[in-house]
């Protein structure tokens, strides 16, 4: 997903407070405009929010387990219920397809090798599932289904938004959130696996420290970064 041209390199921009999810939202649709009328440059920014809930395109009332506690936010990006707070690191990516290639398939096929292989930085196998969204990790130490099929946990979400062929919306690692939050909803639709963190996998992992790896792979993937505001 290397673009294919000389312009400007994607900006990579880290918040370090909390971000309010709908600003999140408006920010990134303005940027995403201005990208596909060539007055910006494309952009990384990675943030935490508080808790709450997030409705994709496919969401279905009947995963809302718990309705009343955290809010909810019905928003544009591909996918079913998921949930975001401390402790995870959101990375919205704004990036025009145009320049790179103008096939969504490839793109999300991008955004998992990226986790996959920032995940590796911490000797943690990150594996893709042809019909589960997202990456996920063997838990052989965990009982197995019913139907003895091995016990997987999710690490990372992925949804996404395409207009114009500019993205937004984007990815979601597990460092150290409070996993009991997602026991309000059925995290994307899922209900025979569970979620787990790198903390949770017994790694002592910081923000910071997923932060370097994070830009490192994305910069083999995608192209070099400039640091910005």
């Amino acid at each position: 997903m290397l673009a294919a041209d000389g312009s400007s390199p994607p900006v990579w921009e880290v918040s370090n407070n909390p971000v309010d999810y709908q600003h999140a939202i408006t920010r990134m649709e303005e940027i995403a405009n201005d990208i596909k009328l060539g007055s910006a440059p494309e952009r990384i920014w990675l943030v935490e929010h508080a808790p709450l809930y997030t409705a994709g395109t496919s969401a279905t009332p009947k995963d809302l387990v718990m309705a009343n506690r955290f809010p909810v936010h019905e928003t544009g990006r591909g996918g079913e219920y998921t949930y975001h707070g401390p402790g995870q690191r959101v990375c919205y990516a704004m990036l025009d397809l145009n320049r790179r290639s103008p096939d969504v398939r490839a793109y999300v096929s991008a955004l998992e090798a990226w986790i996959i292989n920032t995940l590796a930085h911490f000797n943690v196998k990150g594996e893709r599932r042809e019909d589960r969204v997202g990456v996920w990790v063997k838990r052989p130490e965990k009982p197995p289904l019913p139907d003895g099929t091995p016990r997987e946990d999710k690490i990372a979400a992925i949804g996404i938004r395409v207009r114009r062929w500019v993205t937004f919306h984007g990815i979601s690692i597990n460092v150290e959130p409070e996993l009991d939050h997602y026991s309000g909803i059925v995290p994307c639709g899922i209900l025979d696996h569970g979620v787990t963190s790198l903390v949770d996998l017994g790694l002592p992992v910081s923000m910071a420290d997923l932060d370097i790896a994070l830009k490192q792979e994305f910069e083999k993937l995608f192209g070099r970064v400039e640091t910005g505001a």
